[in-house]
């Protein structure tokens, strides 16, 4: 293992959230390429666990915990420091490890705001009870995000999108793993 980084488990609720892109600066600081628009998990969370990156040279084996002392934006990235990495050196070796945070440990959303991975995979109905499909994945579009379907229609695979706004989507029950809409199938 890398110093600074713990050999440790995966949480069963871990969730990518980013990757270290290079070392910033000579004071142990690394730069962080976060996959959300809104980092906000990446600021709170004070233990991050590492995988190695997929592709390239891998630096250590294994999933590594990182003790953050502190992370800040920084342009269109997220800038942090960890204990125990305290150069550039050490923190260049972290470069293209994948960063994964305890969901337990995301921020609660607040009323009518979810994190997307709460949504994939629920069904999605309209208000005459007709099944839309699944949630397959969330596109942003800049002014909106849309969710993107699967359903199966006479054998085959059908893609729907909905904008994920008010004016198209009544509920999201996340208990009841469902979403209703005023959408029709033939839109």
């Amino acid at each position: 293992m890398l110093p600074g980084l713990e050999a440790a488990e995966l949480p069963a609720d871990a969730i990518e959230v980013g990757r270290i892109a290079d070392a910033w600066g000579v004071k142990g600081w690394f730069k962080v390429l976060p996959y959300s628009a809104d980092p906000e998990a990446l600021f709170s969370s004070k233990r991050w666990f590492l995988l190695p990156t997929e592709k390239g040279v891998k630096t250590f084996d294994g999933v590594g915990q990182l003790k953050i002392k502190e992370a800040k934006p920084h342009s269109d990235t997220v800038v942090a420091s960890a204990h125990e990495v305290d150069d550039r050196t050490a923190a260049d070796a972290l470069r293209g490890a994948r960063i994964f945070i305890a969901k337990s440990s995301f921020p609660t959303p607040q009323k009518d705001e979810y994190y997307w991975v709460d949504l994939i995979g629920l069904a999605v109905v309209n208000r005459e009870g007709l099944s839309l499909g699944q949630v397959s994945e969330l596109l942003s579009t800049g002014p909106q995000t849309v969710l993107v379907m699967q359903d199966q229609v006479n054998g085959q695979t059908l893609q729907r999108m909905i904008p994920f706004v008010a004016a198209y989507v009544d509920d999201v029950d996340l208990a009841a793993r469902r979403i209703l809409v005023d959408w029709q199938p033939d839109y």
